[in-house]
């Protein structure tokens, strides 16, 4: 009798269905909380620093507990640690449902909230990225690297539509729906079969700083994770979205989810494309032209007035967004050994945390400061800023060919 033939499908494989399952759903609830936390945040207070606010309190666990967070990845059940998270999340979405039914929301109460999924975000990401090339094996992997990230830019899309289609039946019942889908995100993750318990090391400053020491040894990977952060950091538009559906773009909370949806319609459209046709050649200049991209369609979404056109420059910015994160997900877990994945994701997790929740305060400062519009076009003109000066000192990320190939230049250690 011949041999079975090897799965040709992450899909074939029952644990990456269930970690697809975990992240959408999971994805799905925590982008219905964040437009509802948006929409009543500056509906209580009309303040765009106070929208902004709310990406600094998921941001400050970051700092904390980023180290901590990677070495539990690397020592305990990551498929327990993702399901824990997005209970937790649960949890916030179930104070917040309460908090709405019985008029008891304030500010405070929502930036509490915010801290507590900023923990969740900082537990649970690396434990999911790092099960990822446990579940499947190489030869399938780049296709489940854009499958898993399908699932979450679907989910993405999905989220703020329904929670704005929600918004027709109240604040409570978008709370409601997300504590749901929290609620099976996490039950999928906790049905995960491989265990990921790694070998025990004391939790020392070694330890705990060994995945910052791998990055900042890596030109390439630091060139990349780097570029992110700082694009993003000033790019991002996201925190603002509220603003330009209710004062700008006239459309509501309904059009707030469709403005939300759009870059991870994008970014989705982009992800299938990559699961058919990888990146083989030439992957540094494509990492730099999708920044480039990236900031040219924030500065003219800076500019729109017209919700068709704000929907298609949100489109194409979060198709060139998920181009970076290919990248990088591609330099971050295939070329990082199985012991020390937990800890470089978490390293990563604080990059793409400084980026986006930071990015959100920056927004919000910037916004308060400058204006909205304005604040807008300077954070796509500093995206292509960045892009420049990270070509110009980091001519190694700028040269990469194949990211097969980085493995003999980037983590075999010297003789």
């Amino acid at each position: 009798m011949s041999a079975p033939a090897a799965p040709t499908s992450p899909w074939q494989y029952p644990d990456f269905r269930l970690l697809a399952f975990s992240r959408a759903f999971g994805t799905l609830g925590i982008q219905m909380l964040a437009v509802a936390i948006g929409w009543q945040v500056y509906d209580l207070t009309h303040s765009a620093f106070a929208i902004g606010f709310v990406g600094f309190c998921q941001f400050a666990p970051s700092v904390l507990l980023v180290l901590h967070a990677g070495h539990l990845a690397d020592q305990l059940d990551r498929g327990r640690i993702l399901g824990l998270a997005h209970l937790l999340a649960g949890v916030a979405a179930a104070v917040l449902m309460a908090a709405t039914f019985f008029s008891a929301v304030s500010p405070y109460l929502i930036y509490a909230m915010a801290v507590l999924l900023g923990v969740m975000r900082i537990f649970g990401a690396p434990a999911g990225q790092a099960l990822l090339p446990n579940i499947v094996p190489k030869e399938v992997f780049s296709s489940g690297v854009a499958l898993n990230s399908m699932a979450f830019q679907l989910a993405t899309i999905l989220g703020p539509a329904l929670a704005g289609g929600m918004f027709f039946f109240g604040t409570v019942a978008v709370y409601a729906a997300a504590l749901l889908m929290l609620a099976i995100g996490g039950i999928s993750a906790l049905l995960i079969r491989t265990r990921t318990r790694g070998e025990k090391r004391p939790m020392n400053t070694e330890n705990l700083w060994a995945g910052m020491k791998f990055i900042f040894a890596r030109p390439i990977m630091l060139g990349a994770i780097s570029l992110d952060l700082f694009a993003v950091l000033f790019g991002g538009v996201v925190a603002l979205l509220p603003i330009y559906a209710r004062d700008i773009l006239h459309i509501g909370p309904q059009g707030l989810g469709l403005l939300r949806s759009a870059p991870a319609m994008g970014a989705a459209l982009m992800s299938l494309y990559l699961s058919r046709y990888a990146i083989k050649n030439r992957a540094g200049f494509w990492l730099l032209a999708s920044v480039v991209v990236f900031g040219v369609a924030t500065i003219l979404f800076g500019f729109s007035m017209n919700p068709l056109f704000a929907m298609g420059m949100l489109l194409i910015l979060g198709g060139a967004d998920m181009v970076s994160v290919y990248v990088r997900s591609h330099l971050m877990q295939l070329h990082t050994p199985d012991a020390m994945r937990g800890r470089v994701a978490s390293v990563n997790m604080l990059f793409i945390t400084t980026s986006n929740e930071l990015g959100d305060f920056e927004s919000g400062l910037m916004a308060g400061w400058l204006g909205t519009v304005p604040a807008v076009v300077f954070g796509g003109v500093m995206a292509l800023v960045i892009t420049a000066l990270v070509a110009w000192r980091v001519p190694r990320l700028r040269k990469l060919k194949s990211l097969a190939r980085i493995e003999v230049e980037e983590t075999v250690p010297p003789s």
